[in-house]
């Protein structure tokens, strides 16, 4: 008897999701609860589990876009036992050849026995034909003798060396002057960050404030405490967590930055979920840090770091990204400048931070070199005035200059 794995309800708005890879093959034996695939929809990446011992017989492929209940495979019983009744007598071949090329014994057994041979998967094919490799040339390691991604991939690394005596013999032109282009399917992950994007320019009256900040305080303050707080916490003290507790305090000031337009209502928050915008391999995500208004320095560090880890291995879940009163973005850790980020709807207002650099400044009369960060305030012009604004910017400008406000909440 076997079952049909179908694609599991993932979330309200989610009505497709994309088969990424297939963690187990065709044919393997799996057990239960084990990870056999990876589906990636337009907001998270998440694990297809077995759902009973037995052998996995693959219906769709990779890259295959599937609808919510579409069957992604079946898993017959009996474990490991068809593979054993379909190969008795491979091992005896194998020996026969393995001295001769043992790679290539179990392709050459089986070719021609299946349409499969050959064959390459819908991953594999693209790879293929946008490196102008010939599938004829390629030999399928997976089953029946398809042509596997990794086949393709290696084929593609082949192809210089196969084209690099061609180069040195003739001319060095067609490769400098090569006009090469590569097309690349968009997940659905960076189809929906475009999408909200342009949204968001498109409707929301957007504008943004900057202001700088002198980062010596915090860096001293950081430099005295930091291997006191790395052994108590466990974690070390971060920039993050400072201008987490700078935003909440100054949001107590200016509730408006921390609220959202509802159709004709303006919803205001007592709470701040702090949305984080996280490089992760597959596109721009933000987890939420959750209450951050009553937690401490430390429990702050260490909520950027679980989630920074778990977008960057793709195991956030939907809801540690649904969400989110207000959003800092640190571009500073790519060595940007300046810039004016976009607000992340239906937020009202996004902070930038950028790197740090030392610059001559005037302090007390006197011309000093202070290390300074550019901040960049973008928002709502609908519901945050520029008054609001403006002073929410200057009051997290003073609170990150005296961090002993964040401590006496003055």
């Amino acid at each position: 008897m076997s079952i049909e794995i179908k694609v599991p309800p993932v979330g309200e708005s989610i009505t497709e999701v994309v088969l990424s890879r297939w963690v187990k093959n065709d044919g393997d034996a799996v057990e239960m609860d084990e990870v056999i695939a990876e589906l990636e929809s337009d907001k998270a990446t998440f694990e297809l589990t077995a759902e009973q011992a037995g052998t996995l017989k693959t219906v769709a492929s990779e890259g295959d876009t599937l609808a919510i209940g579409a069957v992604v495979c079946k898993i017959e019983d009996g474990g490991a036992a068809p593979k054993s009744k379909e190969e008795p007598a491979a091992p005896a071949a194998e020996k026969a050849v393995v001295a001769e090329d043992k790679k290539t014994a179990p392709v050459a057994e089986k070719s021609g026995d299946s349409y499969a041979t050959g064959t390459p998967s819908p991953s594999a094919g693209k790879i293929l034909a946008e490196k102008g490799v010939d599938t004829g040339s390629v030999k399928g390691t997976g089953v029946n003798g398809r042509i596997t991604k990794e086949d393709a991939l290696n084929a593609e690394k082949a192809q210089p060396k196969a084209a690099a005596p061609v180069a040195s013999a003739s001319v060095a032109a067609p490769v400098s002057g090569s006009r090469n282009e590569r097309r690349q399917k968009m997940s659905p992950l960076r189809k929906t960050v475009a999408k909200r994007l342009v949204a968001v320019k498109n409707e929301t009256a957007m504008l943004t404030t900057f202001n700088e900040v002198n980062m010596k305080p915090i860096m001293d303050l950081r430099g005295k405490y930091k291997d006191q707080f790395k052994e108590k916490y466990g974690v070390g003290l971060g920039f993050m967590s400072f201008f987490t507790k700078a935003v909440c305090e100054a949001m107590k000031d200016f509730p408006a930055v921390n609220a959202r337009i509802d159709g004709e209502e303006l919803v205001y928050n007592d709470f701040v979920d702090i949305s984080i915008a996280v490089s992760a391999p597959k596109g721009l995500v933000v987890p939420i840090i959750r209450n951050a208004e009553s937690l401490s320095l430390a429990q702050i560090e260490k909520s950027v770091i679980e989630l920074a880890t778990k977008a960057r291995d793709s195991k956030l879940t939907i809801d540690e990204m649904t969400g989110g009163t207000f959003t800092i973005t640190n571009g500073g850790v790519f060595g940007s400048m300046m810039s004016t980020p976009i607000i992340n709807a239906p937020q009202s207002a996004i902070l930038g931070m950028h790197n740090i650099i030392e610059r001559p400044i005037a302090e007390k009369g006197e011309v000093v070199i202070r290390p300074m960060m550019y901040l960049a305030l973008s928002y709502d012009h609908r519901i945050i005035d520029g008054r609001e604004s403006v002073g929410f910017l200057v009051r997290v400008k003073q609170l990150l200059e005296d961090p002993a406000r964040l401590l006496l909440g003055v």
